[in-house]
């Protein structure tokens, strides 16, 4: 006759079970929150360098200068003051060349080694890049609240009306968040942030001066036609004139570079989607790897 014998467990002195993972609610709080930690330490930045704000929105105001009364003169376009025409790609121009300050932020970032320290932190890995892009765009639109007063002092009449204005600088805004994404991979991949700063204008530079900024389409060499016609900055600044000016002041449907005013948004839409969704995973990539 055999008895049987019970096994009876014996905890172990010291193991505890392991936490559960966080809901993922909890964890969209807890990325949410580190962004806009990360985005107001960016803001205080910006306030102790007053300097750099203030340069900011000194170089588009000498090219609203420049181009409206030193070469407004002898550029002419049909149908449109020249103001009018002028003052939404000067928007958008000054939208791209703001993004140039994320790649430098990133790399002098990267270069301090500060991302490596909130890397060390229990924080959401992606809060860093994220705050750095909502920092940029709230000074994105402190400049373009300058630049629609200079543009109103030089004689820029938006007859869309106010709907059709903040139509165009949501599209305006837009635009820089994706541009943003764009160069925080350039300042991820630069040595040093003066690197940062000379591998960003050779890619700023083409796509907002080979555009429908400054003049028409059709005055540009016949070569150059295609490529300032087909390119985002050019969409993005025609969707922008189109909502500002109105429909009663529609630029002349020869002048835009898709042929028509009706999907000038769309496909500005478009374009920003487009671009945040090429970029931003590079960006995130190169993050990870850069640390």
């Amino acid at each position: 006759m055999s008895a049987t014998t019970a096994t009876i467990p014996v905890p172990l002195v010291g193991h505890r079970e392991p936490p559960a993972a966080p809901s993922a609610m909890r964890r969209l709080r807890r990325a949410v929150g580190d962004s806009l930690a990360i985005t107001e330490r960016n803001l205080i930045g910006f306030v102790r360098v007053p300097e750099s704000l203030f340069f900011l929105s000194v170089q588009p105001i000498m090219f609203v200068l420049l181009f409206r009364y030193v070469f407004g003169g002898a550029i002419k376009i049909p149908g449109v003051d020249y103001t009018n025409y002028l003052m939404p790609g000067i928007f958008v121009q000054t939208a791209a060349f703001g993004s140039i300050s994320t790649a430098v932020g990133m790399a002098e970032d990267l270069q301090k080694g500060l991302i490596e320290r909130f890397r060390a932190l229990p924080m959401a890995r992606s809060a860093v890049m994220a705050g750095r892009s909502l920092a940029d765009l709230c000074r994105a639109m402190l400049v373009i609240v300058i630049m629609t007063g200079v543009g109103f002092a030089v004689g820029f009449r938006p007859h869309g009306g106010v709907l059709g204005f903040f139509a165009g600088i949501g599209i305006l805004l837009l635009f820089a968040q994706a541009m943003s994404w764009g160069f925080s991979l350039i300042g991820l991949t630069a040595p040093n942030s003066e690197t940062a700063q000379v591998m960003a204008f050779p890619v700023i530079f083409p796509l907002t001066f080979a555009s429908s900024a400054f003049v028409a389409i059709p005055s540009l060499p016949s070569w150059l036609q295609p490529f300032a016609r087909n390119q985002p900055v050019s969409q993005i600044i025609d969707a922008v004139r189109d909502l500002m000016l109105g429909n009663n002041v529609h630029v002349p449907t020869v002048l835009l570079s898709g042929g028509s005013t009706s999907h000038a948004a769309l496909l500005a839409i478009l374009w920003c989607l487009a671009l945040v969704g090429v970029l931003a995973p590079l960006a995130v990539r190169r993050y990870r790897r850069a640390v």
